[in-house]
């Protein structure tokens, strides 16, 4: 039974912003963006690459969670300790310079960790950690 990862979420608080973070500086197209109730859905992908993707979600807009539950989302969003995703690139210095060149928040330039993988890591606008590994080109 075969199995893949299709979409991954990543909360939001400013949907303007992450979108033009995303987009903008990333470099992510926007699959979609769906507006509810002053609310955005927006579902971004690399490109030319449908999936996986990742949608930026409001967090008050998850089904059933209270208002305690809301607030302590709001608080570990805003200490950058709620939610993290790790990308890949064959180019991690170009990205890193880009990053470093906007305003998004660096925790972390390009190193070589012990464990083999060099990588570097920023915040996103709603605060989610956002780690880069460096992998190899394909080989044809």
């Amino acid at each position: 039974m075969p199995i893949s990862i299709h979409q991954s979420f990543l909360p939001h608080t400013d949907p303007a912003a992450s979108l033009a973070f995303w987009r903008d500086t990333v470099g992510f197209t926007v699959l979609s963006d769906v507006g509810y109730n002053g609310l955005h859905w927006i579902t971004l992908g690399a490109e030319g690459q449908a999936s996986p993707s990742i949608v930026l979600y409001p967090p008050q807009a998850t089904p059933g969670i209270t208002d305690d539950e809301r607030r302590t989302v709001a608080e570990m969003m805003a200490k950058g300790s709620y939610a993290t995703i790790i990308l890949a690139t064959t180019e991690l210095d170009v990205i890193f310079e880009r990053l470093q060149a906007s305003d998004a928040e660096v925790v972390q330039e390009p190193v070589l960790q012990p464990y083999g993988v060099r990588d570097c890591a920023f915040r996103d606008p709603a605060g989610n950690l956002v780690r880069i590994q460096e992998v190899s080109a394909p080989t044809p």
